[in-house]
């Protein structure tokens, strides 16, 4: 599932034959790091009603940057820089790349594994 939103997110570029889509890959490299820098590399602390001041800054910054994600290319296509299609594939990758995530924490969440 991983690769194939990264090939979307390929498509999307070489398609329209424009790579400004390929600023979102920055926020797919900056989405886990507030769970690796706070979190001890575990996503448990997302779901858990713990807080403190560095546990709410990782959920806030792990936030902002998924939101980022969704909102880079809206922004390319409402300043005319990607096409609409792009935008499209970009929002699929981004979907993708969610239930990939969902998937993977919901996997390391049970012990059969």
């Amino acid at each position: 599932m991983f690769s194939s939103s990264i090939l979307l997110q390929i498509l999307a570029c070489a398609i329209y034959n424009n790579w400004w889509p390929m600023i979102t890959t920055l926020m797919y490299v900056l989405v886990p790091m507030p769970c690796l820098f706070f979190g001890g590399g575990s996503t448990h602390f997302l779901t858990s009603r713990d807080g403190g001041g560095w546990i709410d800054a990782a959920k806030f910054l792990t936030g902002a940057s998924a939101v980022g994600s969704i909102a880079i290319p809206a922004i390319l296509r409402h300043a005319n820089l990607i096409e609409t299609g792009a935008m499209f594939i970009e929002f699929t990758s981004f979907f993708i790349l969610v239930c990939t995530v969902l998937c993977f924490h919901r996997a390391s969440l049970e012990d059969d594994w």
